[in-house]
């Protein structure tokens, strides 16, 4: 379902605030996608669909499963959470504060995981189901693509 927004020409050009509340409003309200023309100016704010693939696991039984065989087994269990845009990782709120998560962290569907700033924009990633923190797959400060994987969640 996709929205269309035309701003009133007599208004200011599109700024960074504008946008923000542009994405605000395409994540409260579901929409999977939102365009917004101002005179030649647009912006098209779009979500993935499907952001978290389904996992598949098979439970097998061994009689003395190795470190290697329990870890591979805990991967296929998890969810990873993916970037939904690209950008520049950061675990936490601002330089010095603690990290929004670490291994092992319990999480609520809704917790903020991190932030992935795009476009001079901070953008808050949360968890889209209840688990724990598995593994964190970038650093803090890393450039990361759309799609790629950050954590994964079990």
């Amino acid at each position: 379902m996709a929205a269309k927004v035309r701003l009133n020409p007599w208004e200011s050009p599109l700024d960074l605030r504008k946008i923000k509340k542009l994405i605000e409003l395409v994540e409260e309200s579901g929409i999977s996608e939102l365009e917004v023309r101002s005179g030649d100016e647009a912006v098209r704010i779009a979500r993935p669909v499907g952001s978290s693939l389904p996992v598949a696991s098979a439970a097998v039984a061994v009689p003395s499963p190795s470190a290697s065989a329990t870890n591979a087994a805990s991967q296929a269990a998890s969810v990873p959470v993916r970037a939904p845009m690209a950008g520049t990782f950061y675990a936490a709120s601002a330089p010095g504060e603690p990290a929004f998560v670490s291994v092992g962290s319990h999480v609520h569907a809704g917790d903020v995981l991190c932030i992935i700033e795009s476009m001079k924009m901070m953008n808050e990633i949360r968890a889209e189901q209840d688990g724990e923190i598995g593994r964190i797959l970038v650093e803090n400060g890393e450039p990361v693509g759309s799609g790629q994987a950050l954590f994964h969640l079990r």
